[in-house]
């Protein structure tokens, strides 16, 4: 049986995993969880994932949550080239420094930017405040300063001339805001050129085709909850988290 992923491509680890598997050929299913509408709350999926999060793989008898593990066991099992995850303690080492350190800056802050501008007139029928979202564009302009200082500088990718799992996860991370019609990357000629070698790295079809879901999200959320009050009531319970 091919390997299972359960995701949803509006998740940015979930495309992380999905164009990694696609980019590496590594044949298998993809089990949609539709994250707006709380799929990933029910009994069927729970028996899947007890922790109710994407993504998720079934590798045979194998599951295994969380798309850094993930990523890095397909990397081992299927032998990816070596760029992906690098053998050399110290290249490999730099793609684990980035892994940990976007867990609580530009995975939030990204991640903020989409929640304001698609998912919160959604729970509340009317735009944010314009000074949270000032706020939250400031944390990501600091964000993208240390990215820029701290792990990119003058490389053509993170760890150096050829893409890896560093790349891959926070290009996904960084398009996530775009679903919002917000470009973070606008106006930084050395990101925006960071961009465009990653988009080439991966393959434009493959890219366009796993980001093509959150750049329609807020069209698509609109029309799963227009007159439909159930559904509705279900995103807004699946978002509420993230409002307290």
């Amino acid at each position: 049986m091919a390997l299972q992923l359960y995701a949803d491509l509006c998740s940015q680890p979930c495309r992380s995993v999905y164009i990694f598997l696609n980019k590496n050929n590594i044949p298998f299913q993809l089990n949609e969880v539709q994250l707006m509408v709380g799929e990933q709350h029910s009994e069927e999926f729970q028996k899947v994932n007890i922790l109710k999060k994407v993504p998720v793989i079934k590798d045979g008898d194998f599951t295994l949550a969380e798309s850094v593990a993930i990523l890095k066991y397909l990397a081992g099992k299927y032998q990816s080239p070596d760029h992906w995850y690098p053998a050399d303690l110290q290249k490999r080492a730099r793609v684990d420094e980035y892994l940990s350190w976007q867990h609580t800056t530009l995975r939030p802050q990204a991640g903020n930017i989409f929640r304001m501008k698609v998912l919160f007139p959604i729970m509340t029928g009317g735009p944010a405040p314009e000074d949270k979202m000032q706020e939250a564009q400031d944390e990501l302009t600091k964000g993208l300063e240390s990215f820029q200082e701290k792990f990119l500088q003058d490389k053509p990718f993170i760890v150096g001339t050829e893409i890896s799992l560093a790349d891959l996860v926070a290009i996904v991370e960084l398009m996530q805001p775009l679903g919002g019609g917000y470009d973070p990357l606008e106006g930084s000629a050395t990101l925006t050129a960071w961009r465009d070698r990653v988009k080439t790295a991966i393959g434009k079809d493959l890219f366009n085709k796993a980001h093509e879901a959150i750049l329609n999200a807020a069209e698509t959320l609109k029309l799963l909850t227009q007159g439909q009050p159930e559904t509705l009531a279900a995103a807004k319970a699946s978002f509420r988290k993230y409002f307290k």
